[in-house]
């Protein structure tokens, strides 16, 4: 996706061992018009595939996946990184190691917001080691629904993220994928 990659090289920040900020578009700050092609673009790597929800992880898949979602004419469901009193007491539950926090945390939807009958496509800004996107899975594999595939607007193939959904049997279509980083700067890989 030109525009994205034009987007990241223009915008985007290398900062220490493999982080590449993109919080002037993507996940702080909203350039709603790339949103929009990108919603366009997973629409059509997706086509023809049968999608009843899109699911992603707080926070910073929200935006992405809404926006999504509208060229699906489905809901999005989050999952929950914290506990609330009002989040229902029945969920399922995945577990996610979070690298740049250090400490692992469970994620959670309500079981009524997920049944057996979805078939649910996972959205989310970035893909590098692969917690996130496993335990989104989990809740799916949990609630016994059909995970069709996984949207990832960037992916740092240099990291073990994307061997990791394959080996878990993740249909995962990048929009990105970066090849390497290195001293601030980035190189994508051609096919994609």
């Amino acid at each position: 996706m030109n525009l994205l990659k034009k987007k990241i090289l223009e915008e985007g920040r290398v900062e220490g061992e493999g982080i590449l900020k993109v919080d002037s578009f993507l996940n702080h700050q909203l350039d709603i018009e790339l949103l929009n092609e990108i919603g366009k673009e997973f629409k059509k790597r997706f086509e023809g595939k049968k999608i009843t929800k899109i699911l992603t992880a707080e926070v910073s898949g929200i935006a992405i996946a809404a926006i999504t979602a509208q060229y699906f004419n489905v809901p999005v469901v989050f999952a929950k990184k914290t506990e609330s009193k009002n989040l229902d007491k029945e969920t399922y539950e995945g577990e996610v190691y979070s690298y740049t926090k250090g400490k692992t945390y469970k994620i959670r939807v309500a079981k009524r917001y997920i049944s057996s009958d979805d078939h649910l496509l996972i959205i989310d800004d970035f893909l590098a080691n692969g917690q996130a996107i496993l335990g989104l899975k989990q809740i799916v594999d949990e609630a016994q629904a059909n995970l069709v595939g996984a949207g990832i607007v960037i992916e740092k193939g240099f990291q073990e993220g994307g061997k990791l959904a394959k080996e878990a049997n993740i249909h995962v279509e990048s929009l990105v994928i970066i090849k390497e980083m290195n001293c601030g700067k980035i190189a994508f890989e051609e096919n994609n």
